[in-house]
């Protein structure tokens, strides 16, 4: 075990002893994880994550509420769940305390603002001085963290076996530096006589991560090195051999270089503890992409703007690394679920790439989705034999 995951406790307040379901294993979704984990060792078909009808990505309808509320939060999370665990997808219904990006720099002690209709934001930045005493700070009796483990408790008390609770949004080394210390990270990283304090801030912040994340884990009885991620989604997918979740965004902000230098040294460094990660980001940087491809730690990769890359190359990146390639995919203008799911499908074929597909275009009829998910199967199935 990595000397990241044998760091301090939280403090005093214990973690939960593992809740009696959170879900994780479940039997009533053993089925599905038995696919994921068969997808992992190169066997079957690509996956497709089909959603239930149109809807927005993130529920943010009397938020301020649910927020501070977790038998409301959960309320509101279970029912998206729940009508996917008999619906024609491959993911696994999923929910999380839906929280935010705040939610580990408001452990770090940073204030936000929770406002409805829209996700929480962080409010002042904080001083280099305030960064350096959160150094190893006991977070356990945090307000985010109790929403969180109070949604877990609940979860675990429902008897919704056949739903998997999952991580609140944990970010990335340095997403979290830049919510914490604003933009004058940018300002130091290119002052030759601040690449100390950079380096400080950026430990800081790693210890922190992994500090929480093995601590949610403990909480929901999950391995180190294997994990069900939603992705914020009510579709999760089972990760047999990586444990943990980034996010990048602030990433795309800079220079290759400074990719090189700042955030990719604390990509292998979150990772470590975890057997490897699942890997997220919003934006173009396209040799952004093709650095997280050579890393070898990072398992897969999902984008949040798709349509700002050519497909082809991205699935010719993924399949020339062995990287899958966890997304939403770019629709052509005018094109039905079928021609998209057809286009698509070939392209896995033609390239060779591992594919989990989150679509954004696909029927709203059962049997229509259940077509484009045998159809999916076996365009795809052949791309990996």
């Amino acid at each position: 075990m990595s000397e990241l995951r044998q760091s301090p406790s939280p403090g005093p307040a214990k973690a939960l002893a593992q809740p009696p379901l959170t879900g994780w294993r479940a039997g009533a979704t053993a089925e599905r994880q038995a696919l994921h984990e068969a997808f992992w060792r190169g066997e079957g078909s690509s996956l497709i994550l089909i959603p239930v009808g149109q809807g927005p990505l993130y529920d943010t309808a009397d938020y301020a509420v649910r927020f501070h509320d977790p038998a409301k939060m959960w309320e509101g999370e279970i029912v998206r769940a729940r009508s996917v665990i008999d619906w024609p997808t491959d993911g696994i219904p999923t929910v999380r305390p839906n929280l935010g990006t705040i939610f580990i720099p408001a452990l770090m002690g940073q204030k936000y603002l929770v406002q409805n209709g829209q996700m929480p934001w962080v409010r002042a930045t904080l001083s280099r001085e305030e960064i350096v005493a959160a150094r190893g700070a006991e977070f356990a009796r945090a307000e985010v963290m109790q929403l969180a483990e109070a949604f877990y408790r609940i979860h675990g008390a429902s008897g919704e076996t056949g739903v998997i609770a999952y991580h609140p949004d944990t970010q990335g080394v340095f997403d979290i530096a830049h919510l914490l210390y604003g933009d004058a990270i940018f300002l130091d990283m290119m002052d030759p006589g601040a690449e100390a304090w950079m380096d400080e801030l950026l430990e800081i912040c790693l210890d922190f991560m992994v500090r929480v994340t093995c601590y949610i884990k403990d909480l929901l009885g999950e391995p180190d090195e294997a994990m069900v991620h939603g992705h914020a989604t009510q579709q999760g997918v089972y990760f047999s051999d990586v444990g943990i979740r980034l996010s990048e965004d602030t990433a795309t902000l800079i220079s290759p270089g400074s990719i090189k230098r700042f955030v990719l040294p604390m990509i292998e460094k979150a990772a470590a503890p975890f057997g490897g990660a699942f890997f997220h980001y919003c934006g173009r940087h396209t040799a952004f992409f093709e650095m997280l491809c050579r890393m070898p730690c990072v398992r897969a990769i999902d984008l949040g703007n798709p349509e700002m890359y050519d497909t082809r190359w991205l699935m010719e990146q993924c399949a020339a690394t062995g990287t899958v390639l966890h997304s939403r995919l770019a629709a052509e203008p005018g094109e039905s679920w079928e021609g998209y799911t057809r286009r698509l499908g070939q392209l896995v074929r033609d390239s060779g790439a591992r594919c989990i597909l989150r679509p954004l275009i696909y029927p709203e009829k059962r049997d229509e989705c259940s077509e484009m998910k045998e159809l999916w199967h076996d365009l795809t199935i052949e791309s990996i034999e």
